[in-house]
Parts: structure tokens; sequence; C-alpha cells
């Protein structure tokens, strides 16, 4: 999952306990995701374990989990901007890796805009 690096920083410190999404993956059975953090690091730097992910309409998905969105209410409402509902992904458990490293070496994929399953 591609993931901006401000928001990696806050998964990985454990501030932000949830990661948000404007639509969630086709297969259920998601149980771990891989983080990739977009430009300028480029890198896949760790990964987290899904809890469960939350899914209804963007107020209450706000209501539910802004005491550990790791985002402001505005940047919130404009990142779901022109959508009923959305989806918050609770991490359970995280591990940063000692040493990132590259999508297309490791896995022979170009980086994600969203999500790619590996």
């Amino acid at each position: 999952m591609s993931i901006k690096p401000e928001f990696v920083d806050k998964i990985f410190c454990g501030e932000k306990k949830y990661e948000f999404r404007r639509s969630i993956f086709k297969r259920q059975e998601v149980k771990k995701i891989v983080v990739y953090a977009s430009a300028p690091i480029s890198k896949v730097i760790g990964e987290f374990e899904v809890d469960h992910i939350l899914a209804g309409d963007i107020f209450d998905l706000w209501e539910q989990t802004k005491k550990f969105a790791g985002i402001t209410e505005e940047y919130f409402f404009n990142y779901f901007s022109g959508l009923e509902n959305g989806y918050a992904i609770k991490i359970k458990k995280y591990v940063r890796y000692l040493k990132p490293y590259c999508i297309e070496e490791q896995f022979g994929l170009k980086p994600p805009q969203s999500f790619v399953y590996i």
C-alpha cells in the first residue's frame, strides 16, 4: 500500500492508528499490509497487521476514528470530498524494517498508486 511519508512516520511511531481509503480491497482476507512510502522516499519501509476495517458514512467514520486518525479534520474531509462513504483500516501491530528496499527489485512491481496485491 502506498502511503505518504508524513503519514508513514505517524503510523510507525504509533500516533496514527487508522489508514483511510476512498476504496478498499476486493479480497477480504487481507491480514497484513506492506507499506510503500511514496516520493521522495519511494521505498518499502515496513508492514502492519489489519485489526479490522471500518466502512460507512464519512461523518460517522470521523467520529469513530478522530482520536487516532493522525490527520486533521480538514484533511480528512478534503480527502473524502465528493463521497458519502469511506473506509478506515485499523492498524493492529506494525514493524518498521531496519533497511528499506525497492519494490521493483523485491517483488518485480511498479510502485502502486494506492495498493497492489503481493
